[in-house]
């Protein structure tokens, strides 16, 4: 593994840290013009999308962790496929990776200039009914940002 390989890992884990930890410096380690993925919202453009995916989920996330000593790295040039399991609980439904069904994960970075240029989120789908309530409908527009629910 290169030293570069390396760099995209340990930017993958802060991130992962930062947003179990809710922490608005998240948006330092994107791009200005990230793109971000994620099932049911779609695609948002710009670092602020992160933001405004995360919005989304408001009153019903009340917590997730991932467990960081558990993720698989997989780098390929500008990409770093990074899977894994995560905790949480969500609208009164707790999962636990491995445990229970739901809490895998797997994203995809790509990297440029040392930064998240861009990110792609899939969940295991067994969360998606929950989710698919909680979502339901819904469209978000910050500024110029649109997701929609798909």
């Amino acid at each position: 593994m290169s030293s570069n390989d390396q760099d995209k890992i340990t930017l993958a884990r802060e991130y992962f840290i930062r947003a179990d930890q809710g922490r608005p410096d998240i948006l330092e380690l994107f791009h200005e013009d990230a793109e971000i993925y994620f099932p049911k919202f779609g695609f948002g453009f710009g670092r602020q999308s992160f933001f405004a995916m995360v919005k989304g989920f408001e009153g019903s996330l009340e917590y997730i962790r991932h467990d960081y000593d558990g993720f698989t790295f997989i780098p390929s040039g500008d990409y770093l496929v990074v899977g894994g399991t995560s905790q949480g609980k969500m609208s009164g439904k707790s999962w636990a990776g491995g445990k229970t069904p739901g809490g895998r994960f797997c994203n995809v970075f790509k990297f440029r200039d040392g930064r998240i240029a861009s990110l792609h989120i899939y969940l295991d789908p067994t969360i998606w009914e929950t989710m698919k309530r909680v979502l339901d409908g819904a469209r978000i527009v910050t500024g110029d940002i649109v997701l929609r629910v798909i």
